[in-house]
């Protein structure tokens, strides 16, 4: 099976992580006799310093002709004083909305070998970390008008927040088919105390709910949940919640698991096309320096296999490889065990040979 596939390597770590996901998808290729074609996207900083702009319509134009998108990560320091209509991650806000990419995924699972690397108590670890965040991705006040002004000598900002029926219905259905197809329990998440946004959200995801009787759906405030998701992660299944909401709650999900650079995530909407990325950024502080963890890049690129092509058996050989890299004790330094004895039993390796040894797992 060809398919085409537009990748981003974007700035910082984002080269390094994006070679090491193209080598696994390139052995899983060879395995399985597929072909893939890669249309390479100029997009965040580097665009910025090529084109003048983080996303040229050409560039977003190969992204929709493509059948998905893997990108690595954008943004950095160099592009803070640059015009705000033209930052790096305007780029990733224009990419998200030209593909139609409403819903966005992020699994927050602790892998077993990695248990020690969660920053929560024993006891709460133990009880289990395993559940996903519907995060609405296009709407929201990222995506609401933003204004900056003087008044009587007074600087003022202001940034919209706005939803309609429609936009959180499509969402918060993504949320009720997720837990559909795992353990039946949805958390809507919001600010319903506050915010008339968030009254319309539980408004309309409880008229919704009769769609799905199967499924146990429930409220939470969202400083609660950022409270909860520490407290005790067990008690969730699916998170569905809005744009900005899902943003923060994501980011907290992931640190608990252990590590940011082991959490994939993927964007989806109507068709099979998406974005896949690590939910981590650029982190330009280690770039060149052969010491990210390409492990979200390369289990981003097996939900690409997995929801926009159709390969499960390819998906879970990818998935299957990480495993086993991490039983063989291999540790990039943002996974290593904080305690002596139980750092003295795993192999620190770099970012290249983490991408080289999973490749080579993969059967």
């Amino acid at each position: 099976m060809d398919k085409t596939i537009a990748v981003i390597r974007g700035d910082g770590i984002g080269p390094e992580i994006i070679t090491q996901a193209v080598s696994v998808l390139e052995k899983t290729a060879n395995i399985y006799g597929h072909r893939f074609i890669y249309n390479e996207i100029d997009m965040g900083g580097m665009a910025i310093d090529k084109w003048g702009e983080p996303l040229p319509d050409k560039m977003l134009q190969l992204c929709r002709e493509s059948d998905s998108v893997l990108l690595g990560a954008v943004g950095g320091e160099k592009w803070n004083s640059v015009p705000g209509h033209i930052r790096p991650e305007k780029g990733l806000l224009k990419l998200r909305a030209g593909m139609g990419a409403y819903s966005n995924n992020r699994p927050a699972k602790i892998w077993k070998q990695l248990a020690s690397a969660s920053p929560l108590k024993k006891d709460i670890v133990d009880k289990g970390i395993d559940f996903i965040i519907v995060r609405e991705l296009i709407g929201g006040v990222y995506f609401g008008e933003h204004k900056t002004d003087t008044a009587d000598g007074i600087r003022y900002a202001s940034d919209m927040m706005i939803y309609n029926e429609s936009e959180i219905e499509r969402i918060c259905r993504i949320g009720f088919e997720t837990a559909r197809k795992r353990r039946k329990k949805l958390c809507s998440v919001e600010k319903s105390n506050i915010l008339d946004t968030s009254r319309l959200w539980k408004k309309v995801v409880h008229e919704i709910a009769s769609d799905y009787p199967d499924v146990t759906l429930t409220d939470m405030l969202v400083d609660n949940c950022a409270m909860q998701i520490v407290k005790d992660p067990s008690q969730f299944d699916v998170i569905v919640t809005e744009n900005m909401f899902g943003d923060i709650l994501s980011d907290e999900a992931s640190m608990i698991t252990g590590s940011i650079g082991m959490i994939p995530s993927s964007s989806l909407g109507a068709g099979t096309k998406g974005v896949y990325e690590p939910i981590h950024g650029s982190a330009p502080d280690i770039a060149g320096k052969d010491i990210a963890n390409p492990i979200g890049t390369i289990l981003s690129a097996a939900m690409m296999l997995r929801y926009s092509f159709g390969m499960a058996d390819e998906a879970d050989s990818i998935e299957k490889a990480v495993s086993e890299y991490l039983d063989a004790g291999y540790r990039t330094a943002d996974i290593l065990p904080r305690e002596a004895e139980e750092k003295e039993k795993c192999i620190l390796v770099g970012c290249s040979e983490c991408g080289r040894l999973i490749t080579n797992y993969i059967k």
